[in-house]
C-alpha cells in the first residue's frame, strides 16, 4: 500500500469494461491504454458518473472501446465528445447470438411437435401451474423451449435403450452424463426439471398463504400486507418470488447408424451453425443446417441476414450496415427486430466496430488477470489494496 502508483499519461486510445466484485451484484471498472496495453486505473462501481469523472481529466483521448452496455457510452458522450466510440465485436456477435436461440428454439419446438405427431409419439403434458404469473413471459417461453430439448434427448435415451445399448453407449451418442441416462431409465418416465428449493423467511407462513390464496385472495400485495400486519419482517419482493415459486393450482450391435434415432438439435448448437462460415462446417453440420433452414422460410431468411452480419464483421466494412438494417426491418422476422433497435441506438459505434480494427480483446485478458488477483486475496482486502495490486501487477 506504501508504494506509490505511476502517473497517468496521455492516452490516445481507452479500452474500458466492468469485472465483478461479486457476481451479479457488485462491479467494478477497469480502464487500459490500448497502445502501450497498461491499465490505467480501477474504479470502484461501474456508474456513468464515476466513469465520466475520470475521462474528463484525460481531454487528450481520441477513442473508446466498449462493450453494448449504456453506461460507459454515457460517459463517454458526455466528458469525451471528441472521441470516436467503437462497440466491441464480440459482444455484437454476442447479442444476435441471443436473439438467435429464442427464435430458433420455438422453430424447434414445432418441428419437434410435428415429428412426434408423425411418428405417434404422445407428447407429455405440460405442466398446468395456476397462481401468480411469471414475471418475464420470455423467460417462461425459453424455459418450455429448454424442456421440449430435454423431452427430445430423454425420448432419444429411451429409442436406443429398446435398441439394446448400453448406457454408456447412450451417454455418449446422446451427449449426456452416464448418469442421467441411468436416472431417466430408472425413473422410467420423464422427469420434469425443478430448480432447488432453498429455506426462506417466508416457509413458516406457505400453508396460511396457501389457504388465504385458494379462499380467493389473488392479490400480492394484501397477502403481504397481512403477513407484516402479523408482525412478520418480510419484504413485498420476497413474499411476490416465494409464491411464485411455491403456490401450485394445481442399440442392438447389428443396428447400423441410419437406424439409430437421431440426436435432437438443440437451439444453443444451431446458432452457431447459423454463425459460422459455411465452408468451415462438417458434413453432418452441413445437413443439420440444411434441416435448420427447410424447417420455415423465417429461419431461411434468417441464416441469410445473419451469414451478411458476420461477413460484414470479419471483412470490417461497416459502410453496409445501413442497407443490411434495411433488410431486416422488411424481412419482419420480430426477434431480430429487438437487436436492429439495439444497434439503431449506439450506430455510430456499431458502424465503428465493424470498420476499424480496434477491440476491447485485451481489456478482456485483463480483467482475467484482475480476476486472478481478486481471488488470491481470498475475499479479505477491500478495494483500496485490490486497486494497488492490479496497478503494480499488470
Amino acid at each position: 500500500m506504501a508504494l506509490p502508483t505511476e502517473p497517468v499519461g496521455q492516452i490516445t486510445e481507452l479500452g474500458i469494461d466492468d469485472f465483478s466484485f461479486k457476481r451479479g451484484r457488485t462491479f467494478g471498472t477497469l480502464l487500459v491504454d490500448l497502445q502501450t496495453h497498461q491499465v490505467l486505473d480501477v474504479l470502484p462501481d461501474r456508474k456513468a458518473e464515476t466513469a465520466a469523472i475520470w475521462m474528463q481529466a484525460h481531454p487528450e483521448i481520441q477513442g473508446v472501446s466498449r462493450d453494448r452496455g449504456g453506461d460507459y457510452a454515457a460517459a463517454a458522450q458526455t466528458s469525451a465528445p471528441q472521441a470516436m466510440q467503437c462497440a466491441d465485436r464480440f459482444h455484437l456477435m454476442t447479442n444476435l447470438s441471443k436473439s438467435l436461440e429464442g427464435f430458433l428454439s420455438r422453430h424447434l419446438a414445432v418441428h419437434r411437435a410435428h415429428v412426434d405427431l408423425e411418428s405417434r409419439v404422445t407428447p407429455l403434458p405440460t405442466a398446468q401451474v395456476k397462481g401468480p404469473p411469471k414475471k418475464n413471459p420470455k423467460h417462461a417461453q425459453e424455459s418450455q423451449a429448454k424442456r421440449e430439448e430435454r423431452l427430445a434427448q430423454y425420448q432419444q435415451v429411451v429409442a436406443l435403450h429398446q435398441l439394446g445399448f448400453s448406457q454408456t453407449a447412450i451417454a455418449s451418442q446422446v451427449g449426456v452424463g452416464h448418469a442421467t441416462v441411468s436416472r431417466w431409465l430408472r425413473h422410467g418416465t420423464f422427469p420434469e426439471q425443478q430448480s432447488p428449493q432453498r429455506r426462506t423467511k417466508l416457509d413458516p407462513h406457505l400453508k396460511a398463504v396457501a389457504e388465504r390464496w385458494e379462499a380467493g385472495c389473488h392479490n400480492i400485495a394484501q397477502l403481504h400486507r397481512e403477513l407484516v400486519a402479523a408482525g412478520h419482517t418480510l419484504t413485498y419482493r420476497n413474499v411476490y418470488r416465494q409464491l411464485v415459486r411455491y403456490l401450485p393450482e394445481g442399440r442392438k450391435k447389428s443396428a447400423s447408424d441410419s437406424q439409430l434415432p437421431r440426436s435432437p438439435v438443440l437451439a444453443r448448437q444451431a446458432v452457431f451453425l447459423l454463425l459460422r462460415r459455411p465452408e468451415d462446417l462438417l458434413a453432418e453440420d452441413q445437413e443439420t443446417l440444411a434441416l435448420l433452414r427447410s424447417l420455415h422460410l423465417e429461419v431461411d431468411q434468417a441464416y441469410e441476414l445473419v451469414q451478411q452480419f458476420t461477413q460484414m464483421l470479419r471483412t470490417r466494412t461497416g459502410e453496409q450496415l445501413d442497407a443490411w438494417l434495411e433488410q431486416v426491418r422488411a424481412s419482419h422476422i420480430h426477434d431480430l427486430q429487438g437487436f436492429v433497435t439495439g444497434v439503431e441506438r449506439d450506430k455510430k459505434a456499431v458502424k465503428a466496430g465493424l470498420t476499424l480494427p480496434t477491440s476491447n480483446g485485451m481489456v478482456e485478458g485483463k480483467v482475467n488477470k484482475l480476476k486472478l488477483v481478486k481471488r488470491m486475496g481470498y475475499g479479505r482486502a477491500g478495494f483500496p489494496l485490490l486497486r494497488q495490486r492490479v496497478l503494480h501487477a499488470l
